[in-house]
């Protein structure tokens, strides 16, 4: 696929070029470049100026409040606010509950729930992972059982981002105990105010505490903040992954971003009587992962160039979701290894959920987060035995 070739896609670049130049707050900039994942606050900063543009969600179709762009209009958005050190949006509305609300909502649940999700009223939060089943996903045991015209749930959720800041959660749950372990899980909408349920942020690897263990203790959900059918669950959770995992295939322009900031800091790092970007060896690391990054974003745009031809992908998800978690890994590597000696300068953010130090090492952060995306969204292992059944028919 080529991008640019034609005067309206030319067109639409120059457009989003002149829009992140006036409207990517300064702030936000100064975070991205330092390595730094956004505060739930600027997350959302972000979608409110996006949304007051009409591009609150880019890859939603008009009649829910999208802006029906192809997918090339899509990939040259990610291009260009990834060069002007803009976030990502936040996707857990946008990308995974939305879509399957507009595909199997109710006419009732699409009024209720899009419009907050395009304004980011709504902050939505994944209820999937439990502590006896992550990769294993079938066997989770929160369960909902029918009362009336309410599910009273039981259960516990780990591995749940940003809860702590979520108003809003789509939840998982079984309804029923069929021979089949993927049979009778449901997927309800739960308001994070109901009484019952207690949050609990923990810091991980890079000592922050964005991902939290939630309890659900008798906790009443109406029957009506079902998603879909009663035992589809599974299916709708299935289709909300595949989405996950696509998301990467536009992750590649920000890995070239990342590398530029590598560049630009081996260029300003002295080693002996030279710029470490004059060594030999780390121009050739930062060379083969250029290479690399490379082929993960041409893989990218042929999913995007059989989404436009309406060809099934196939497990090019999985394969893309792979690759780049391993070259994001590799990427922040090398970014920390241009630090030197500063890098040690990683200071604990403290208890805060969501806080930073102000002295801490972003690069550092960047490499300890990387160490999750080879295990959310379904870890490595997983992808290659999806690759391996759907690709290879073994």
């Amino acid at each position: 696929m080529s991008i640019d070739s034609s005067e309206e896609d030319l067109a639409f670049r120059l457009e989003v070029r002149r829009f992140c130049a006036q409207n990517v707050p300064q702030s936000l900039r100064e975070r991205v470049r330092a390595g730094l994942r956004p505060t739930p606050e600027e997350f959302r900063r972000w979608q409110d100026i996006l949304y007051r543009q009409g591009w609150g969600a880019p890859t939603w179709p008009r009649e829910y409040g999208g802006t029906g762009w192809s997918p090339v209009q899509f990939h040259i958005f990610e291009q260009e606010t990834a060069a002007a050190d803009a976030p990502p949006q936040f996707h857990q509305g946008l990308e995974l509950i939305g879509p399957i609300i507009f595909t199997y909502g109710t006419a009732e649940q699409k009024a209720r729930y899009l419009p907050r999700i395009l304004s980011g009223e709504d902050w939505w939060c994944q209820g999937y992972s439990e502590p006896q089943a992550g990769s294993d996903l079938a066997s989770l045991r929160t369960r909902a059982v029918r009362d009336g015209d309410h599910y009273i749930v039981n259960g516990q959720k780990l591995w749940t981002s940003y809860a702590y800041a979520a108003n809003r959660m789509f939840c998982l749950v079984r309804t029923s105990d069929e021979t089949r372990k993927q049979d009778g899980i449901s997927l309800l909408l739960i308001d994070m105010n109901t009484p019952g349920i207690t949050v609990r942020p923990f810091q991980t690897l890079d000592e922050q505490a964005h991902v939290t263990e939630v309890f659900l203790d008798n906790v009443r959900v109406p029957v009506s903040h079902l998603l879909g059918e009663e035992g589809r669950g599974w299916s709708y959770g299935k289709v909300l992954l595949d989405r996950e995992r696509a998301l990467t295939a536009t992750l590649g322009v920000r890995l070239t971003r990342q590398l530029g900031y590598v560049s630009e800091r081996a260029r300003e790092t002295i080693e002996g009587d030279r710029a470490l970007y004059r060594n030999p060896a780390f121009r050739a690391k930062l060379a083969q992962l250029e290479i690399e990054v490379q082929a993960i974003d041409q893989m990218g745009l042929r999913m995007l160039a059989d989404n436009v031809a309406g060809v099934d992908t196939g497990p090019r998800g999985s394969m893309i979701k792979l690759r780049w978690s391993e070259l994001l890994q590799r990427t922040t590597e090398l970014w920390v290894e241009t630090l030197g000696y500063d890098a040690m300068r990683f200071k604990p953010a403290g208890n805060a959920p969501g806080t930073v130090a102000q002295d801490q090492s972003g690069p550092m952060t960047a490499y300890l987060h990387s160490r999750v995306t080879s295990i959310y969204g379904g870890a490595n292992e997983i992808q290659r035995n999806i690759i391996a059944r759907r690709a290879l028919g073994l």
